[in-house]
């Protein structure tokens, strides 16, 4: 016989237990309060909770290994992967590569009617997997047996972290790291073209050329020279911008890239503008049927285009720092970065009653209202807008004037007196008021990560407080994408909008890519940083342009730095063509070789790509005397001119 239990009053709800929530920061200790009653929880309870998130976070980097593996056989060997393989699609890739028939239920023998291959040359190794040969003919019965109807894996970890996660060691996933970075950290396409001799060189650049007929078309842009206008907006030498342009114009080249200087139209008076140089540089350029790709720099230079002009933000902008320095970006120790205004500001109206939106948004207005009329013709083609230091989409971390030597991590830039408002109201909406701060064990601007706290192997980055300020300090910098982007849209009705991210690829092999960090991209590896950013230039509809190709393929780096521009740049590729983002390439120095070109085509065009992406355009950021060296290097950038344009060199050419 049961007992019945005794019912509350009429009225009354039935007690229930309080729910059980997963602790938060640095709650995660039992902290009893008022009303609540909640059981205590044990050691050997929290503990086994917290070896669980380990346990995720090892298996997430796992999967993140795995999949990087995969992509570079995908794109070093011409496996054809489906898009979610696993050891066992790998393994049946190889075995079909060499000569032997793998059936859907794992029957595997050797083809009878398959000749037994001669054995190859060695290929580049990719740890302890080969290169397979194109010219293979199992390799070619390989794709033939394949369907590709998915498009690449991603090779960069897209995985997140949430805040809820409680703090972990990584000493086992860099351990797993540090075996992948073994094997593969010599797996550069460009390692194994130094190893090659002047005709290999030749005849490589040859065999990439008649590759790439038929292919895309990608236009080619050259940039002018930063100096061909004054201080005083005033075209410096019209026949000296002429010849360049025949030189140009004999390559066949599309078009050139102009910068538009904010610190020169706008130099001494707010709101009011002075074209007048630029006016003549365009009619120029029209002569000569060019297109025109405009770059609105917001930013100072410190090189010297053209004798001794040296291009500052405007005067009336300096008269006002005089008085109130926190419009600049300023460092730890209270130094001030005078290249660009700081992202505080943004919304703060000290700038003779405008924000700092509202300053760039009046500049854009103008030039459109200006050259309204080339850009109804199509003589510009598209408009770049710099978004922060050099143009570039980041934080003014690694400043050479403030001792900044490669490959230092740099320092955060967030100390101003408008950073520091905003992350002591972010750190006060967390309810965790002693937040409000910088990192106090991040280093200086030439420190390594190992030698700091916050970016060491399981240093503060990954704790509670270093997501919290990290989230907030990548945040910044996609909030002020989001508002100028708006504004732009506003200001040039419909036309092209180019933005600029940076390659930042020094300590990329390690676990916090510290350098990324300082610059204001989360990108850890277990965090996908460029994710957020590229999806916030999406909603703005505008083309990704990429720096890559630096001093970094044409003279050996020292790996104590653990670098890898390969692996950033098609992280950040395949991440743009995740979220449906067009994109371009800036080369970042002079091309000099056939090897560079080779480098930059395989980028702009990948022909193992199963969904045929290709860059929108090409920017080459040439200087003044390299054009004028026609007999050494005016063949070879006309065959690469071709070779992005599809078409086929002449002979002789290449």
């Amino acid at each position: 016989m049961s007992m019945k239990l005794p019912h509350p009053p009429l009225g009354e709800e039935e007690p229930s237990p309080p729910p059980q929530r997963r602790p938060r920061g640095f709650a995660s200790g039992p902290a009893p309060s008022a009303g609540a009653a909640g059981p205590p929880r044990r050691r050997g309870d929290r503990e086994r909770e917290r070896e669980k998130e380990r346990t995720k976070l090892r298996e997430r980097h796992r999967r993140a290994i795995t999949s990087r593996m995969l992509a570079g056989l995908r794109q070093h060997g011409n496996f054809p992967l489906p898009a979610r393989a696993d050891m066992n699609d790998v393994l049946a890739a190889l075995a079909r590569a060499a000569g032997w028939t793998v059936h859907p239920d794992g029957t595997t023998f050797r083809s009878s009617n398959q000749p037994p291959l001669p054995p190859p040359p060695p290929p580049p190794q990719l740890g302890m997997f080969q290169v397979a040969s194109g010219e293979t003919p199992a390799f070619i019965n390989t794709l033939n047996s394949y369907t590709i109807g998915t498009p690449l894996d991603s090779q960069a970890s897209a995985l997140q972290t949430d805040d809820s996660l409680s703090p972990s060691s990584l000493d086992s996933v860099v351990a797993e790291r540090s075996i992948k970075t073994e094997n593969f950290g010599n797996s550069s396409s460009i390692n194994s073209l130094n190893c090659m001799d002047n005709n290999q060189l030749l005849r490589s650049s040859a065999m990439l050329a008649g590759d790439y007929t038929k292919t895309p078309y990608i236009p080619v842009y050259a940039s002018l020279p930063i100096g061909i206008i004054n201080s005083h907006c005033q075209l410096v030498d019209p026949e000296g911008v002429r010849t360049e342009l025949r030189h140009l114009k004999s390559l066949n080249v599309d078009g050139v890239i102009v910068y538009c200087w904010w610190g020169i139209v706008e130099a001494w008076i707010p709101r009011k503008y002075e074209w007048s140089g630029y006016r003549d540089l365009f009619g120029i350029i029209k002569e000569f049927k060019l297109k025109v790709q405009v770059v609105l720099s917001f930013h100072g230079s410190g090189e010297t285009g053209s004798g001794d002009v040296l291009i500052s933000l405007p005067n009336w902008i300096m008269e006002i720092a005089k008085e109130n320095q926190d419009i600049f970006f300023t460092d730890r120790e209270g130094r001030r970065n005078t290249e660009c205004l700081s992202w505080g500001i943004d919304k703060e109206r000290v700038l003779r009653g405008r924000s700092g939106i509202e300053v760039y948004f009046d500049f854009m207005r103008s030039f459109h209202m200006e050259f309204r009329n080339l850009s109804e013709e199509g003589l510009i083609s598209a408009i770049e807008i710099g978004l922060g230091a050099s143009g570039e989409l980041r934080y003014p971390s690694f400043p050479e004037r403030m001792g900044w030597k490669y490959p230092g991590i740099g320092e955060f830039q967030c100390y101003d007196r408008y950073m520091q408002k905003n992350l002591r109201q972010s750190a006060l909406s967390r309810g965790h008021l002693f937040w409000a701060r910088g990192p106090d064990n991040a280093g200086y601007y030439n420190s390594k990560p190992h030698e700091t706290g916050f970016f060491c192997d399981g240093g503060d980055y990954d704790s509670y407080y270093g997501r919290f300020f990290l989230n907030w300090y990548s945040g910044i910098l996609i909030d002020h994408v989001d508002q100028v982007l708006s504004l732009a849209a506003l200001a040039f009705d419909g036309a092209e909008i180019v933005v600029k991210i940076p390659s930042i690829y020094w300590w990329y092999r390690t676990a916090s890519h510290a350098a990324e960090l300082t610059a204001g991209f989360y990108n850890p590896t277990n965090r996908d940083g460029y994710s957020p950013v590229l999806k916030m230039l999406k909603k703005h509809s505008v083309i990704l342009k990429l720096v890559c190709y630096g001093e970094e393929f044409t003279v050996q780096e020292n790996d104590e730095a653990f670098v890898d521009p390969e692996g950033l740049t098609w992280q950040l590729m395949n991440t743009a063509w995740d979220h449906g983002l067009p994109l371009c390439i800036e080369s970042a120095l002079p091309c000099l070789d056939g090897d560079m070109y080779s480098q930059i085509l395989d980028t702009a065009k990948p022909r193992n790509d199963p969904d045929r992406h290709h860059a929108s355009f090409f920017a080459y950021r040439q200087q003044p005397p390299f054009l004028l060296q026609r007999d050494a290097c005016y063949p070879e950038l006309r065959t690469f001119v071709k070779c992005m344009h599809g078409e086929a060199p002449q002979n002789g050419e290449g």
